[in-house]
């Protein structure tokens, strides 16, 4: 929709400039003249009104007007409300803005997402959080312009660790108490050998034997290793589960074993790979080749290490997230006490912002507060870019006021419930003229600019565009609800309002679900 009023606008002057602002566009002549397109020897104003007096109206542009240094552009507004809300019915269209235009030099295909990456056999830390919402963003953003994605999740599950891991299973381990509480068990076990195999050298190459066995396939080891990951995937899908996420392929390490080791003989037949005073196999990085700067890929007895199986993307840091105790936690353990929190806040009759509906109303209050929780958790975190690092801070992250997902959540709630009291008001048709105030105009010319937002996430793959967009749309539907009341007004004025609330709830709802978070109807 966007594009069809840029398209329309920019027919009237070739290598139009557009700076949108509320309420409709302006051109800024000054910009026209720094990229040569007119002459800078004229004098402005007189320039600006010349060339304001020779564009023309026509059914899309209604007004044109020369300010100081602009051209002003009016659109049809009645034009604009049809345009936008026609295709937004009460359940939504989830293809809105995705058929612009500017998705036409996108190229579209099968892309791989590789995110998460947890190690297996032991629980999933919060840090692994970040790249599990990213991936999760991606993957969604890439699905809602037309490629066919495949998730997967890249496990840790290969290296010393398990050499660590399986030695210490055989002397520290207990098959009863990992059928009972399995990731526990086996973190319990992993920090035990490793505090033994700080002093015990014999545990340490009980380790490393126990890893090359592993390497070379021997049953007993293998069989152990593959008891260990079934039960931690299997542990790992409940966790996602609560997050909202889904993996096609469940990969890992072990998975490139064999071409690990084929790397090491491409660097070896080169005459790259050279051997350290300790023994370990080692890339000299060095500019002046004098081994001052040197990347380990193989241990002094032969195994690989991570690096000749894996590339790195980085991204920053969650600083502080840590439970009332002060300790920093498990994932599980972050998300339990996000929704016991949240639900809390929910409980709060008292509270500065009322959540719109009592608590008891809802069917399950512990799963609403959950997913409302999850949603302030992925938008604290996409706020910014992802490359920085941003400090984890409970009390703001689930506060219904202010920039937050829970505010998210709260908006989208609160206009179901207004839908709701007032179902059978909506019909198929709505009179255009009756949404021309400009506080309706102000939320359709915000829904203009979602296709540029998609645009701009799919060429950084940097969430915070669509969240500070979403965000916006919330301020502003909050104004609307004040100021475009539903009750009291007639039928036909009622039905438009309802058809705008409705159409601004359904691209609030589409945009959540790209970030990952799941919408609901009732708080």
């Amino acid at each position: 929709m966007a594009c069809f009023f840029r398209r329309r606008i920019a027919e009237k002057l070739p290598e139009l400039v557009l700076l949108r602002q509320t309420p409709d566009f302006k051109l800024s002549v000054s910009s026209l003249r720094t990229n040569e397109i007119l002459p800078s020897s004229c004098d402005l104003q007189l320039q600006t009104e010349d060339l304001a007096a020779q564009l023309k109206q026509d059914s899309v542009v209604e007004d044109i007007s020369a300010g100081y240094g602009v051209i002003n552009f009016t659109v049809n507004r009645k034009l604009l409300v049809q345009k936008l809300l026609e295709p937004l019915g009460r359940d939504g269209d989830e293809k809105f803005g995705l058929n612009s235009e500017l998705f036409n030099t996108i190229k579209r295909g099968t892309t791989l997402i590789e995110y998460s990456s947890p190690n297996i056999a032991k629980k999933f830390h919060a840090g692994h959080l970040r790249s599990t919402i990213i991936g999760n963003f991606i993957a969604n953003l890439k699905k809602s312009l037309g490629n066919k994605v495949i998730r997967m999740n890249y496990l840790g599950d290969w290296g010393m660790q398990f050499g660590l891991l399986g030695a210490g299973f055989g002397q520290f381990g207990c098959q009863e108490k990992l059928k009972e509480n399995p990731l526990q068990h086996l973190f319990e076990v992993y920090v035990q050998v490793n505090k033994e195999a700080e002093h015990n050298e014999d545990m340490y190459k009980a380790a490393r034997d126990f890893f090359r066995q592993l390497e070379q396939h021997e049953s007993e080891a293998v069989s152990l290793w593959q008891q260990f990951r079934e039960i931690t995937v299997e542990e790992y899908q409940r966790v996602y589960k609560r997050l909202g996420v889904h993996f096609d392929i469940y990969s890992g390490e072990s998975f490139h074993q064999d071409q690990a080791q084929e790397v090491v003989q491409q660097l070896q037949s080169q005459g790259l790979l050279k051997i350290s005073e300790k023994g370990t196999g080692v890339v000299d990085l060095s500019p002046a080749g004098d081994m001052s700067s040197v990347c380990t890929v193989l241990r002094s007895d032969g195994t690989t290490l991570y690096i000749t199986r894996c590339q790195h993307v980085p991204f920053g840091l969650v600083q502080g997230m840590k439970t009332r105790s002060g300790e920093v936690v498990f994932l599980e353990d972050v998300l339990d006490e996000a929704r016991a929190r949240m639900l809390h806040n929910m409980s709060q009759t008292k509270s500065r912002m009322s959540y719109g509906s009592a608590t008891k109303e809802l069917d399950n209050p512990e799963d609403t507060a959950e997913k409302v929780a999850i949603s302030a958790l992925i938008v604290q975190d996409f706020k910014g870019p992802l490359q920085s690092d941003y400090k984890f801070d409970w009390d703001r992250m689930l506060q219904a006021q202010g920039d937050t997902g829970v505010f998210l959540q709260y908006t989208r709630a609160r206009i179901c419930s207004l839908i709701r009291r007032n179902e059978g008001v909506e019909a198929a048709t709505f009179d255009p003229s009756l949404l021309l105030e400009q506080t309706s105009i102000n939320i359709l010319q915000h829904l203009l600019r979602y296709d540029e937002v998609l645009y701009q996430s799919a060429q950084d793959l940097q969430p915070k565009h669509l969240v500070n967009f979403l965000l916006k749309l919330c301020h502003l539907i909050a104004s609307a609800h004040r100021e475009l009341p539903v009750k009291g007004s007639s039928q036909d004025v009622a039905q438009a309002r309802i058809r705008l609330f409705s159409g601004a709830c359904s691209v609030l709802a589409n945009g959540m679900r790209i970030l990952g978070i799941t919408p609901v109807d009732k708080m």
